[in-house]
């Protein structure tokens, strides 16, 4: 059992890790690409490192398996689909709606993890969740299919899924490797895969937009999904996705602070209700540890 301080250096370290996460939403408006060449030299910068850093430390990255090697490919794949729809949803509305909107994502988690892990219901996962939905519905735009705000919120939405479903197939793999090897195979898979877009894009636009690359490449990937990895050795998924809701908190604050996207009162009072899930979860961990 953990001591109380290691538990709050723990929880510390997801909220960095959250926040370093966060800073994909300014960079994904920020970056003037087609969200298909994004993600494709995000990753393949984030996999140099990755291979580098890996090296560098003598960490093994040598899959012990079949099955293990089909989950790392799956769980590419599934990661890729979630950044791509995400960074999608950036393009067509603001930061608060794409992040808001793939942060229904713990409530997913929340009904799949059980059914997924065998596990018995956690009714106060459940409640916190829904709070978590009830601050969104207060952030969320009037809904109307022909508006892009409306668009974002359904590709923000299927992003969570698929990044829900991504978390739970790692939370095994997660155990046994560790977090810097996961992440090179999942980037790696979705390089291949976003390989032909190399052919649709122009260099010189993609040169233009190095730094902002190398900085989502570095801090938002190899950094920050590597210190979320790392939290699910401390946390149960749906635990780390909650307290990990603060990260739409975060990602509005930079939105404002670097693109001048003012959150409304309706923001103010949603962004309330998701802090008040995410002090709840971490004081209800505290005292069960």
């Amino acid at each position: 059992m953990l001591e109380r301080p290691q538990y709050l250096t723990n929880i510390l370290q997801l909220n960095f890790a959250v926040l370093l996460i966060s800073t994909s939403g300014v960079l994904g408006r920020y970056i003037t690409l087609h969200p298909v060449i994004t993600i494709f030299y995000r990753c393949v910068i984030a996999m140099i490192v990755f291979y580098l850093f890996c090296r560098w430390k003598g960490i093994d990255l040598k899959i012990e398996n079949k099955k293990d090697l089909l989950k790392m490919i799956l769980g590419g794949i599934l990661m890729g689909v979630h950044w791509v729809t995400y960074f999608f949803s950036l393009q067509f509305s603001s930061v608060a709606i794409a992040l808001l909107s793939l942060f229904t994502y713990p409530v997913i988690t929340a009904f799949l993890e059980p059914v997924l892990f065998k596990t018995r219901f956690n009714n106060i996962h459940i409640a916190l969740g829904l709070l978590v939905l009830a601050g969104i519905y207060f952030l969320s735009p009037t809904f109307d299919l022909e508006n892009d705000s409306f668009i974002a919120i359904i590709l923000g939405v299927a992003s969570a899924v698929f990044y829900s479903l991504r978390n739970l197939l790692m939370k095994r793999e997660v155990e046994r490797y560790n977090e810097s090897a996961l992440m090179f195979y999942q980037i790696l898979v979705i390089s291949v895969l976003l390989l032909p877009s190399l052919f649709f894009s122009e260099f010189i636009e993609v040169a233009n937009q190095w730094k902002p690359l190398l900085v989502l490449a570095v801090l938002t990937t190899c950094i920050g999904h590597t210190l979320f990895l790392k939290s699910f050795k401390n946390f149960s998924i749906t635990a780390a996705s909650i307290m990990s809701s603060i990260q739409p908190v975060y990602g509005i604050a930079l939105g404002a602070l670097f693109l001048s996207e003012i959150p409304s009162l309706k923001t103010i009072i949603g962004g309330t209700l998701i802090i008040s899930a995410v002090v709840i979860e971490s004081l209800l961990a505290v005292r069960n540890k």
